[in-house]
């Protein structure tokens, strides 16, 4: 009896334990298909708001395009991995960077972490990863729907922007331009939707980005003339100690770089940003002055497709004086 007795404690035990194991493995199960609904909902809450911002966009003569039309759901992802590359001791002030390319992988972002660069001898090297691009190709991700709603709407605007029906122009003055106008139309998307506090936001966001761009243009001037008189080492030690002096791009520069070793990727990094921060403070400038942005949208367009740095300097001074000799100012967004 008492052997019996014994057996039947040590079934039960062990069928109390199966048991448990089955219910915490519902449990595990449960949380797994909650956590799955909700990325399916969010995604496609997403979808919807890319049609949606897609469709205000024209209103302001951006043309849509089938960038970011289409998530996850309807095929897979297709990620980027960028690579800027500049010759050491030098910025790509008033010509095009050195060197870029992008790889293409079948993953999210997420999927492929990129440890380090290690360094190539006589280049800096700056990298970005991403699913949001100007292609066909580009699909909204789950973890893109995770984004806050002010960049998720930028982004959308400005991959559309990139579209040659919008602008076809090189890369370091496309990037320029669209960055600025990406910003400044989601502005009067929220403004449209009648959102206040995210109207609020993106026009904090255009007065920091635009602080950020004037700080950029004065940093990289001096250090231009910081690797005429100096040693590259010596010269990169000094710029990146100039840093604090300008603590909006300060800021958005340690961000960006945390994972990239500072050294090896200065020069690259200063110029990717001016590609696309050069311009930004004067557009946004530009903005306050033309009658609306789709005026200036339209004005913008006018850039001659084989445009060169200096051609575009020429181009915005003479719009400024257009506007201003009109005097059809508006308020700032």
């Amino acid at each position: 009896m008492h052997f019996i007795l014994n057996r039947f404690r040590r079934s039960a035990r062990q069928w109390m334990g199966l048991a448990i194991s089955v219910i915490a493995g519902l449990g595990i199960s449960s949380c797994a298909t909650i956590a799955t609904q909700d990325a399916a909902k969010r995604l496609a809450q997403t979808a919807g708001l890319i049609d949606e911002v897609k469709s205000f966009g024209r209103t302001l003569g951006i043309e849509p395009t089938q960038a970011l039309s289409k998530t996850v759901r309807d095929g897979p992802p297709l990620g980027m991995l960028w690579i800027w590359m500049q010759r050491e001791g030098t910025l790509a002030l008033s010509a095009p960077m050195d060197i870029r390319m992008a790889i293409g992988y079948a993953a999210e972002k997420e999927r492929l972490r990129i440890e380090q660069v290690y360094r190539v001898d006589g280049y800096s090297v700056y990298y970005r990863q991403g699913n949001e691009f100007a292609d066909s190709r580009s699909l909204a991700t789950a973890s893109f729907a995770d984004e806050p709603i002010l960049r998720r709407v930028k982004v959308i605007l400005h991959e559309d922007l990139h579209g040659d029906i919008n602008f076809a122009l090189p890369w370091e003055i496309e990037e320029g331009i669209a960055t600025p106008l990406g910003s400044l139309a989601a502005v009067e998307y929220f403004r449209w939707k009648g959102d206040e506090n995210n109207l609020r936001n993106a026009a904090s966001s255009v007065i920091q980005e635009r602080q950020a761009s004037r700080e950029l243009n004065l940093l990289a001037a001096q250090a231009q003339n910081i690797f005429a008189q100096e040693p590259v080492e010596i010269a990169k030690e000094k710029i990146l100690a100039l840093l604090d002096n300008y603590p909006a791009y300060q800021k958005q520069f340690e961000r960006q770089v945390r994972s990239q070793h500072v050294l090896t990727v200065l020069e690259a990094k200063l110029s990717h940003d001016l590609a696309y921060y050069r311009y930004y403070d004067s557009i946004a400038a530009l903005a306050e002055l033309a009658p609306n942005l789709k005026t200036l949208i339209g004005d913008l367009k006018q850039i001659p497709a084989n445009a060169t740095i200096p051609i575009v300097d020429e181009f915005l001074r003479n719009l400024e004086n257009k506007y201003g000799a009109g005097n059809n100012g508006r308020s700032a967004p």
